[in-house]
């Protein structure tokens, strides 16, 4: 069980779900089916068109040697000019999720921020295992720079953003542009990232059967994703010997959210490296528990402040 509450407000839609698949997504032992089965939950989310905002699908290269990588292009109506450009890539545990699921949020950064969104759609585990993931966030990333002019997109403004598994793939991303002198990035958003496969830090103990993302499912998605492969920083970026270099990184996460540790210590890690890191952890939160419950006073203060520091960092 988890040390924490979870917040009255936000519980109610966990619960709806629950109803629904009792045990959660990770009682389908099927990954097909339990992918199917997460576009119909009661909180799934769906594609929407907002009349302030284009949205363009394109094939672009892929890592060299490998199939093209699918991207949506998302751009404010009625902006002109070079633009901020957020660089999203979408959460599932490395096993499941898509660019669509990723719509409603892409299409509120392009209008909140006056920003063009390039949501990424990587290969998935276990079909994919790593480095499939990372390797493709970053082939997207690369041509997302290189196409600055054509999308509108100031490239000395340019952020990557991503939660869950988006959030160690948009960790992952940065350190390999780090590495091999890739784009330059002004923020790494990281939200509730999943970036330790070792399981062995208390919050990865304790939580069991919130239902949101619990710890049979994260060793299971882990031992997918790695493939049998030994795991190293750009998959599991806890594992990084070295921090430092890496863009200003605002992170998030809730205290009966799984990650809770393994995530406070990155950002401690991140701080003694030298980045400059915004760490907020949020009481009463479970994993993505914002989206689940969007209506919840605690939502929306999450939303709140990752839409500011977005803000800051593109100004």
């Amino acid at each position: 069980m988890p040390r924490h509450p979870i917040d009255p407000e936000s519980l109610g839609p966990l619960e709806a779900d629950l109803a629904v698949l009792p045990g959660g997504l990770g009682s389908i032992p099927d990954i097909v089916e339990r992918r199917a089965r997460a576009k119909t939950l009661p909180g799934a989310a769906e594609v929407v068109d907002d009349p302030r905002v284009t949205k363009e699908d394109r094939t672009v290269p892929g890592p060299s040697g490998e199939p093209d990588v699918r991207v949506r292009i998302y751009r404010p109506v009625a902006a002109s000019g070079a633009l901020p450009g957020v660089y999203v890539i979408h959460g599932g545990g490395m096993i499941m999720g898509e660019v669509d699921g990723e719509d409603p949020v892409a299409t509120m950064l392009c209008v909140e921020l006056t920003a063009v969104v390039v949501s990424v759609e990587y290969r998935l585990a276990p079909e994919h295992p790593y480095p499939a993931g990372p390797e493709d966030c970053y082939a997207g990333l690369v041509w997302t720079a290189a196409h600055a002019d054509e999308l509108g997109i100031d490239p000395a403004r340019l952020a990557v953003y991503g939660g869950s598994a988006g959030g160690g793939l948009a960790i992952a991303t940065a350190l390999m542009a780090r590495d091999r002198s890739g784009p330059g990035l002004r923020l790494l958003m990281a939200l509730y990232p999943m970036v330790d496969d070792r399981n062995e830090t208390p919050s990865s103990r304790d939580v069991t059967d919130v239902g949101a993302w619990d710890r049979s499912t994260n060793v299971e998605a882990w031992g997918w994703y790695l493939g049998g492969r030994e795991a190293d920083a750009y998959a599991a970026p806890s594992r990084a010997t070295d921090l430092g270099g890496l863009p200003p990184t605002y992170i998030d996460v809730g205290t009966v959210d799984l990650f809770l540790d393994e995530d406070v210590e990155l950002a401690q890690r991140l701080l003694q490296a030298g980045v400059p890191t915004e760490l907020h952890v949020l009481p009463g939160s479970y994993h993505a528990s914002e989206r689940r419950a969007p209506e919840a006073a605690l939502s929306r203060r999450i939303w709140a402040l990752r839409v500011g520091a977005l803000r800051r960092a593109l100004a």
